[in-house]
């Protein structure tokens, strides 16, 4: 057990926060998904209440080089304030003196976001010096950034080094417990959705939950390479040729483990990805020159049948290319099958969350996951180190 935000003393103490604000912003710089600044409100409304000067720190974008006024954090602080209700002030920096200054003048309850850190090259190299830097802007640490987890760099692992105390905040432990429920003791039938581009991206989480679940649903492209090895022509669809094998090794696994596994069979398919490419439903084999870019109606019916029959599910990974009306069929299908099952149903994040959004069933699921790449290293097995960094409670 780690940490909590609650476990914590707060009152008049420097509370550096890291968050996931990394959000998408169009052209003019406007946010236009602000689901990650609010779903970390819970833990800055609790910091502010008890007390904490309240220091957000947070990543956004892949900025080269130094500083960007495109990747700067200055629109989220605008909208931070806004959801807040109070005003929040921004600093010009994540680390130095001025910053420090600024921290100085604060009062108990005031919110003070820092500048992009990855504007420093030494946050993504987890340098000691940086971190050290952070550590010394601050009393406590606390990380509720589940969608950074995954990674070790300065303000997720480095920093907790020099801390005295290092916890989770509220969402974090959220996601630690509902996908951590997955694992450990899920419902039955617990029936696994998998979708997206490549196996590679799912291959650990289809190995790991092979003694967990009763039943997996595969869709997406990713389909196309388990359709492969079983003598299927997939046309242009795409398939990963150096995961053949070990594709052919997880279903020979599934088969002695007594866990089913759907794989399409009619497909929506078309010459090119375009919204406005003819398009035709096949059964079987797929010809050549063409691509499957959804699900079929058949292997949908048979998908939702099996979802209705779940009292668990997890769905990581879309059906299609739902971004383009011609393909979201799939996806949009299975969305609403979830949301009528009434399972405990855990979204993956990512694209998976867009999907329900866009799908108006979001509000359906039991838990929609910030992280997508975070949560499809936990559901393998592996120990992210943003968590393992925080402290143990005795």
């Amino acid at each position: 057990m780690k940490y909590c935000i609650d476990d914590l003393e707060l009152k008049g103490k420097r509370l550096l926060i890291r968050v996931d604000f990394n959000v998408p912003l169009d052209e003019q710089g406007t946010i236009t998904d602000d689901t990650r600044v609010r779903a970390a409100l819970p833990t800055i409304n609790y910091a502010i209440g008890h007390g904490a000067k309240v220091l957000l720190i947070s990543h956004l974008g892949r900025p080269k080089g130094g500083p960007s006024a495109k990747f700067s954090l200055r629109p989220v602080a605008v909208r931070l304030s806004a959801l807040l209700r109070r005003p929040v002030e921004m600093a010009e920096d994540c680390v130095g003196p001025q910053v420090k200054a600024q921290i100085g003048m604060m009062g108990a309850g005031q919110v003070l976001m820092l500048e992009n850190c990855r504007f420093h090259s030494e946050e993504e190299k987890n340098d000691e010096a940086f971190t050290r830097a952070l550590a010394d802007l601050c009393d406590l640490y606390v990380n509720d950034a589940f969608g950074a987890a995954h990674r070790a760099h300065a303000s997720t692992v480095g920093v907790t080094r020099f801390v005295k105390q290092a916890a989770c905040g509220f969402l974090m432990r959220t996601e630690l417990q509902q996908l951590g429920a997955l694992l450990d003791s899920p419902k039955r039938p617990f029936v696994a959705i998998l979708g997206g581009a490549k196996v590679s991206d799912k291959i650990g989480v289809l190995a790991n939950l092979l003694s967990k679940v009763d039943s997996f649903l595969i869709g997406g492209r990713m389909a196309y390479t388990f359709l492969k090895v079983q003598g299927h022509d997939v046309g242009g669809s795409l398939v990963e040729a150096d995961r053949l094998t070990v594709a052919a090794e997880t279903m020979e696994q599934a088969r002695r483990a007594k866990v089913s596994i759907h794989l399409p069979t009619d497909h929506i398919i078309a010459e090119r990805v375009d919204a406005g490419a003819p398009t035709r439903r096949v059964e079987g084999t797929i010809p050549t020159g063409w691509m499957a870019l959804d699900i079929g109606p058949v292997t949908l019916s048979r998908f939702v049948q099996e979802i209705g029959q779940a009292k668990t599910i997890l769905w990581n990974g879309p059906m299609g290319v739902f971004e383009l009306l011609p393909f979201q069929g799939g996806t949009f299908g299975v969305a609403r099958a979830v949301a009528a099952s009434g399972a405990h149903s855990v979204i993956g994040g990512g694209d998976t969350a867009a999907a329900v959004a866009q799908a108006g069933v979001a509000d359906k699921m039991t838990h929609i996951s910030t992280g997508g790449g975070a949560s499809l290293e936990f559901l393998e097995g592996k120990e992210l180190p943003g968590i393992a960094a925080l402290t143990d409670k005795d």
